[in-house]
């Protein structure tokens, strides 16, 4: 399950862990102008851990879902 929310100056989607158990806490995505963050509760520091991806970090994570394993480059260049 996931929740969508428009605020002021980003997008936060919730990702619920909704599966059979052990559950892991909530993920709560973060999608700004400049950068996308990406923050879960940890229970055994009873605190919330937060990563912050680049827009690239982003574009190259969305592409290394759909590929083998291996190194890999994109392009910058837009077609034109």
């Amino acid at each position: 399950m996931f929740t969508i929310e428009h605020e002021f100056d980003c997008t936060v989607v919730t990702l619920v862990d909704d599966g059979p158990s052990p559950l892991q806490e909530d993920v709560v995505i973060n999608a700004f102008e400049e950068c996308v963050t990406v923050e879960q509760y940890d229970a055994r520091t009873d605190e919330m851990r937060k990563v912050t991806l680049s827009l690239a970090q982003l574009r190259d994570l969305q592409a290394a879902l759909n590929l083998p394993e291996g190194s890999y480059m994109l392009s910058s260049a837009k077609p034109g």
